[in-house]
């Protein structure tokens, strides 16, 4: 039997899916997945199924934008010296990249700094502002951070330096005296949408900016391959504006992507390939992220606005070499922290290790590792500056963010948002967070919640799975949070003798399909990790599985595949 919990979801009201299927002329399942996502009419949707650029809400609906706009303008005007300053991270570097690259081609007085994720930490930094103060610099552009460096901002304001701040993250108690602050989580903000990456909201103030100074939005499209990357690595959910910008921006990544991130695409081995959400997750973010995980951050903007071919070939060698350092230290964390887990059976609600040895660069990756061993929030600590400092990962429908603030009087530092959080505290609470983090956890999460589900959208048949079925699925694309790959059960099929292992540790299934009711017409399907359940399949067991459809390309040749996420089969 299965060790995941299958969660079916509402399928909705009856009568909403018979009208939708017969307006748009699809199938009910198709209908069943639009009335899911609460798309009931045909301007719906109309609107879900060709996302334009027309449907972006006005920038100037978002607080303080009047004011940053009228700010960057004095600056450009008045010859000042402008500082682009952003994270470490994929969205950080992706936003200043951005930004630095649109302000550079018509303002020279211009740089960009990204703080070192060991010797500053995240967020702005001291340091980065006595840097500004050095430079005689009077306008710092904070993106993707910022929203509770109160005491930075106050110490540039001391040296008569403005800050407009575009950040996305959860504001504290109070805001910082910057000088405007975007940011659609704002308590006050009216903005029609709050789930924005950090990027997004730069991309906001660009157009803002255009709009009020006479530039072509042809001039702030040419970003948004950048805009699509940072929402997808920070895995913020694809409806609404971020639907839109995802849309058109992986468009741009497909036809005509920007000079560094052509290099990584080609590093990547994803020339000539449809690139999709999954492929910027798995294979363009991270090598975007090593570099401030191994090296330094401005190594990865240096690649992003990069205008010249060779140069951006060899920044990219560096950044990919990087990258495999990156998954070698993460692979050895990854075992030493499972070891050490395996040995605290006290603590059977969250899991909190401290190794002052670990590498602070890579350890967000190791929480999220260690979630799919021990199905728990997480976090992962090591020494950084004489302080325990880390990153918290989630697990789906627990509020991590809001588990961490009951502990904030042992914390020196932290932000993040539901799923995903950075900390830091004195090294000698280590342990008191630790007992505290449980008992919080135990206290508020639902025991559902601890049960890794597989959760499906519908019953799909293999009668019903037609290159139409298809067709109309892909336009579900972009996938991602809150617009899931629907994932479907089918019940009693088989193999047709053809399963066996493949995969160089031979831990995967390749099967063909076929269901009882269609004995006739198979399907090739793929299970990864699944290889326990070969034995039973190849005695002619039937089994129901939950699964997601994809297209496969072979020689020229496209054809439906099943990717299988989970098999329920008897012993």
């Amino acid at each position: 039997m299965t060790t995941r919990a299958w969660k079916i979801k509402e399928n909705g009201q009856t009568e909403n899916i018979r009208k939708m299927a017969e307006e748009l002329g699809v199938n009910p399942v198709i209908a069943t997945l639009l009335v899911q996502r609460d798309i009931t009419t045909f301007e719906q949707a109309k609107a879900f199924f060709r996302p334009d650029l027309s449907m972006l809400y006005d920038p100037f609906l978002m607080n303080d934008m009047e004011k940053a706009v009228h700010r960057l303008q004095t600056a450009i005007r008045g010859g000042e010296k402008i500082l682009i300053y952003g994270d470490y991270d994929v969205d950080g570097t992706t936003s200043v990249s951005m930004m630095y690259s649109f302000i550079s081609n018509m303002h020279q007085k211009v740089d960009y700094y990204i703080p070192d994720r060991y010797a500053e930490g995240y967020g702005i930094s001291f340091k980065a502002i006595d840097y500004a103060i050095e430079h005689e610099i009077t306008l710092i552009i904070a993106l993707d951070c910022g929203i509770k460096a109160n005491d930075k901002v106050d110490y540039a304001n001391e040296h008569q330096i403005d800050l407009i701040i575009c950040d996305h993250h959860t504001p504290g108690d109070t805001l910082p005296a910057a000088l405007a602050i975007l940011n659609p989580e704002r308590l006050d903000s009216e903005y029609p949408y709050k789930d924005l990456s950090g990027c997004g909201v730069g991309f906001k103030f660009l157009q803002a900016f255009a709009l009020r100074n006479d530039i072509a939005f042809e001039k702030v499209l040419e970003y948004i391959d950048l805009v699509a990357v940072s929402i997808a690595s920070d895995i913020v959910p694809l409806v609404d504006e971020n639907r839109i910008l995802a849309h058109y921006g992986l468009k741009k990544l497909n036809s005509n992507p920007s000079v560094g991130l052509k290099a990584i695409i080609t590093v990547a081995g994803l020339d000539g390939k449809e690139i999709t959400i999954d492929d910027i997750v798995f294979k363009i973010g991270p090598r975007i992220n090593a570099a401030g995980r191994i090296e330094s951050g401005k190594q990865a903007v240096e690649l992003l606005i990069s205008k010249k071919h060779p140069e951006a070939a060899l920044l990219c060698e560096k950044i990919n070499s990087h990258n495999q350092t990156r998954r070698n230290i993460d692979k050895i964390i990854t075992e030493e922290a499972l070891r050490e887990i395996a040995g605290a059976s006290k603590y059977k609600y969250s899991t909190v290790l401290y190794n002052p040895g670990w590498h602070k660069g890579v350890v967000g990756i190791v929480a999220s590792r260690l979630i799919e061993n021990y199905y728990r929030p997480t976090v992962i600590l090591t020494e950084s500056n004489g302080y325990a400092t880390g990153s918290a990962r989630s697990i789906p429908g627990f509020d991590l963010y809001k588990a961490i603030t009951e502990c904030s009087d042992l914390l020196e530092s932290y932000g993040g948002h539901m799923y995903a959080a950075g900390i830091t505290l004195k090294t000698e609470n280590v342990q008191r967070f630790r007992d505290r983090f449980e008992e919080v956890v135990h206290n508020t999460i639902l025991p559902e919640l601890l049960i890794p589900q597989v959760e499906i959208d519908a019953e799909l048949n293999f009668k019903d799975i037609t290159p139409k079925f298809f067709r109309v699925l892909k336009q579900f694309e972009p996938f991602g949070p809150e617009n899931t790959n629907p994932v479907f059960f089918a019940e009693n099929v088989s193999d047709n003798g053809y399963a066996r292992l493949v995969g160089t540790d031979e831990v995967h299934i390749q099967l063909r399909l076929i269901q009882e009711e269609q004995p006739f017409n198979d399907y090739r399907a793929i299970a990864f990790n699944q290889a326990s359940y070969l034995n039973r399949i190849k005695k002619g067991a039937s089994f129901d599985i939950a699964y997601t459809l994809f297209e496969n390309n072979f020689r020229g040749t496209s054809s439906i595949q099943l990717n299988i996420k989970d098999i329920k089969i008897e012993d």
